[in-house]
């Protein structure tokens, strides 16, 4: 009755799984980088996505469907915070419209929880596009200055190069 709710649950967890490494590889980089505030929204996008792929999980368990953690591509080995955003936007993008088309059809075979669960995600994965696309436009407002003022934080904080405090 629900199989076909259970293969669209199914392809959903594949991209959060995609979403959720990505996010995670963004956030290693940018806070090798020292770029503190572009690393916490990866690593807060990341742990939203692997709660996204939870409730999927458990929809797909409840009807009594077996669960597939596999991501639907691998990690792109992007490293420039620019592009990262641009990646991030996209995937945002797709999995927004995807999801879309997953809620209508469950309606049309009368699955209206997996329909909402969908339609709530939506709403989540639109505020992580959100918040993407608003660092991406910081950075063509500002430049590379916006990245930069990043790093002179994480430097404050440690106090490096102040008297008494920690040295490179």
């Amino acid at each position: 009755m629900h199989k076909k709710s259970i293969e669209l649950l199914n392809k959903a967890i594949a991209e959060e799984m995609t979403a959720l490494q990505q996010y995670m590889y963004f956030h290693f980089h940018c806070d090798d980088k020292d770029l503190d505030m572009l690393s916490t929204l990866f690593r807060m996008n990341a742990i939203q996505e692997m709660i996204h792929t939870e409730r999927f999980a458990e929809r797909i368990l409840f009807l009594k469907g077996e669960v597939e953690l596999k991501a639907s591509e691998d990690v792109k080995k992007i490293t420039d915070p620019e592009e990262m955003l641009k990646m991030s936007v996209k995937l945002e993008e797709d999995a927004i419209s995807l999801y879309n088309k997953f809620a209508q059809e469950c309606a049309k075979n009368g699955d209206s929880v997996t329909k909402k669960l969908f339609e709530d995600i939506i709403q989540e994965e639109e505020n992580h596009y959100d918040s993407f696309d608003k660092e991406a436009e910081n950075i063509q407002l500002y430049g590379k200055e916006y990245l930069a003022l990043q790093t002179i934080e994480r430097a404050k904080k440690r106090n490096i190069g102040q008297p008494g405090g920690q040295t490179a």
